[in-house]
């Protein structure tokens, strides 16, 4: 067998798909996208191209070798993003090709679901507390919002009391065991992260996460001090070399690679072997589409430390299209009691929409981030 064409698809509402054929007639289906960059991360799909034309697509490992070591340049969001969604595909067709899951051909399950959770509140978090008893009447069993808005690296107090206010209305509405995980999403800066840390403690939180940027790292130790709550960090990590000095520290509970972002299926099953040798949980990062949720699904299936992984059904990026839009079999995503069941056909388990995928791209899509400013006029953290 060997790759015969490398398609990419960049659609609503933010995201990129890329197909692999063969000349056997099997094809893969992959995710490599950076959100807000698709089209840079498309380019670089065209370019790592090159490398997998008459190539067997069995060789999953030298092929992602190949990518990585094969350029001086290396590492980085664009292009491991790329070799992400490159992996997801050519894995993809190695269990269509045995009619098994990925999962299988990693050692088989050890585990028969896994819990999920539900986001609410969107970029600037309001009306929570109804959001979160909506999740709950719906099966969620945890949820997570965006703590704050812009935050200077020292600000106001009236910002931290209403981050408070909005958790504990969700403590309220739905009770003292329901999962709250609050994101800082790189948002607070080491001082107000550390205040803002400590005066959540009471709440008896999931986790929260980005205290602080990841090129922060050495801040992390003193958020720690801070609080006994259990630190996520990783959507903005990219390979097993970014997510060592993490680990070692020591002062990470829940690392959070992204399949999509850390170089897909091959390196995040390493990236959570090593943090399981540290005792450090796993949840994949994913408020994307189908394909990178059925790529998390068959990691979280195989490794001891996943504990719950994020999904992006009804999140409030989803503007136009939704999970479920680009897949023919949507049954593969069905939540019950605040878990999903691991997908059962080949490969990735999760049968694209062709046809409204190509739709869709002849339309294509432009999302970007917005550009925060705080009242002085200085750029702030989105």
């Amino acid at each position: 067998m060997k790759i015969i064409s490398v398609e990419g698809f960049v659609v609503a509402p933010r995201w990129l798909f890329v197909k692999i054929s063969t000349d056997e007639g099997i094809a893969g289906w992959g995710e490599p996208v950076i959100e807000g960059r698709a089209h840079t991360v498309s380019a670089a799909v065209e370019e790592l191209s090159e490398y997998l034309i008459g190539k067997d697509p069995s060789r999953i490992e030298d092929l992602w070798n190949v990518l990585y070591r094969g350029g001086f340049y290396r590492g980085g969001p664009v292009l491991m993003s790329a070799i992400a969604g490159i992996d997801q595909a050519l894995w993809d067709i190695k269990g269509k090709t045995l009619a098994a899951p990925v999962y299988e051909l990693m050692g088989g399950r050890c585990r028969d679901s896994i819990k999920v959770y539900s986001w609410i509140g969107g970029d600037r978090p309001d009306d929570v507390a109804s959001q979160a008893l909506e999740r709950k009447k719906g099966g969620f069993t945890a949820v997570k919002m965006n703590g704050t808005e812009e935050l200077q690296y020292i600000d106001s107090y009236e910002k931290i009391d209403a981050v408070l206010e909005r958790v504990e209305a969700i403590r309220k509405s739905c009770g003292p065991w329901f999962g709250i995980a609050v994101d800082f999403h790189g948002r607070v800066h080491k001082p107000m992260a550390k205040v803002l840390a400590k005066k959540l403690e009471p709440y008896n939180l999931m986790f929260i996460e980005e205290p602080v940027l990841c090129e922060n790292k050495e801040a992390f130790r003193e958020v720690a001090r801070s609080c006994q709550i259990p630190i996520a960090t990783g959507e903005r990590l990219f390979s097993r070399w970014d997510f060592k000095e993490i680990l070692q520290e020591g002062y990470v509970d829940i690392i959070q690679p992204d399949l999509s972002h850390a170089g897909g299926i091959t390196e995040v099953k390493k990236i959570a072997s090593m943090a399981e040798a540290y005792d450090v949980a796993l949840a994949p990062h994913c408020p994307l589409g189908p394909v990178a949720l059925a790529s998390c699904l068959q990691v979280d299936a195989t490794c001891h430390n996943a504990v719950i992984q994020e999904q992006s059904l009804g999140i409030h990026y989803n503007q136009g299209n939704d999970l479920m839009d680009y897949i023919s079999n949507k049954e593969v995503f069905a939540y019950k009691d605040g878990g999903v069941s691991f997908p059962e056909g080949p490969g990735l388990g999760v049968e694209v929409n062709e046809d409204f995928v190509r739709k869709q791209a002849e339309a294509g899509q432009n999302w970007k981030n917005p550009v925060w400013r705080h009242n002085d006029g200085s750029v702030a953290e989105w």
